[in-house]
């Protein structure tokens, strides 16, 4: 069978090919080129350092290796949507867009017109077939645990996925492409966002998004000063603020409407219900009615246990106990047990 593997240059990826071409799999690698024309000279996933890296591991694999133009819809989907959003005040999540819209999607596409079984990334997440359908579950590692990220996934995509790594750690990833002598083993990881420079989004923000001045309030409505634009700020932000106070004040919310920073104490931030809007089903069916779950707001967030209410359109989420720094923009992901639910992009902070 055949199965094109996403190759990003990292060690994770490398090592999905490698677990596959031995377990007698027909591997192909696939590197995506994504990164805009002026910018390639920088590093990070898919960058050119890590073409060269993927070329050499598929060199050392024996298997063939292509590089593919995916620029033009990774501009649209990806760099245009984290600009909007953070324009109207939203704190985007871009990785998740480049799974929805680039990996498994156009990406997955292309790989089905190579005459592929399936795709293949170097994910930590799980894929278990369950009757007629197939389960997405978290990672047997959960240092490690991606699902966060791909909940965007449905059984269209989920029958034509392989995640290799989904019951190993990452020492022993880094262990077993040691003993394959692959060129990325000792590769670092990279935690930056592939499309913004030193990761600093700050700048690159001010370079895409028009910024316009405003107040910054207290949840009165007091004037305690300025903001430089909307879009240098995100919800929870403490440092940066520019104002002399006896108490840490945070963001609250950016108030885009009126284009004012919202600041208050700690305690402030703690909010107990959230909606989302087009909420994403792994099975493709909405729950019925009101269940039980655990949910996490950002990826490095506790999982929680909360309530869900879910329709056709939209869903609604109470917490059992308060979360700091809900976020809008951010995704909000659903859990029962080892099992993702579904997920989607919190819309509304509500109490």
């Amino acid at each position: 069978m055949r199965v094109v593997v996403a190759m990003s240059g990292g060690v994770d990826s490398s090592v999905a090919a490698a677990l596959l071409k031995e377990a007698g799999y027909e591997v192909i690698g696939v590197t995506m080129e994504i990164w805009p024309s002026d910018k390639q000279a920088f590093g990070g996933c898919c960058g050119v350092e890590a073409v060269e890296d993927a070329k050499r591991v598929a060199y050392k694999l024996d298997i063939p290796h292509y590089v593919m133009d995916f620029r033009d819809i990774f501009a649209q989907k990806v760099i245009a949507d984290f600009c909007q959003e953070y324009s109207v005040g939203r704190t985007p999540n871009p990785c998740i867009r480049c799974n929805q819209y680039i990996k498994f999607d156009a990406l997955l596409e292309r790989a089905m017109r190579l005459g592929a079984d399936f795709l293949a990334t170097g994910h930590y997440a799980r894929i278990e077939p369950s009757n007629n359908d197939y389960r997405l579950l978290k990672a047997v590692d959960p240092a490690k645990d991606q699902s966060y990220f791909l909940y965007t996934l449905g059984q269209r995509q989920l029958k034509h996925l392989l995640f290799p790594l989904g019951r190993l750690s990452k020492k022993k990833v880094r262990g077993l492409a040691a003993g394959l002598g692959l060129p990325t083993a000792n590769r670092q990881e990279s935690q930056d966002i592939c499309f913004i420079p030193d990761n600093d989004y700050r700048a690159f923000v001010a370079e895409h998004v028009p910024l316009q001045g405003g107040e910054i309030v207290d949840i009165t409505g007091k004037v305690l000063g300025r903001h430089d634009g909307l879009a240098r700020y995100t919800v929870g932000q403490r440092h940066g603020l520019g104002l002399a106070s006896s108490k840490q004040l945070y963001v609250l919310k950016l108030d885009a409407a009126n284009n004012r920073l919202v600041v208050g104490t700690r305690d402030q931030l703690l909010h107990s219900m959230l909606t989302i809007t087009r909420p994403s089903w792994v099975s493709g069916e909405v729950a019925k009615g009101a269940i039980i779950i655990t949910a996490k707001v950002r990826y490095k967030a506790a999982e929680v246990a909360a309530e869900l209410r879910p329709s056709d359109s939209m869903a609604e989420v109470r917490f059992i106990k308060p979360q700091s720094a809900i976020t809008p923009g951010q995704s909000v992901v659903f859990y029962q047990g080892d099992a993702v639910l579904g997920g989607g992009v919190i819309d509304a902070v509500l109490c």
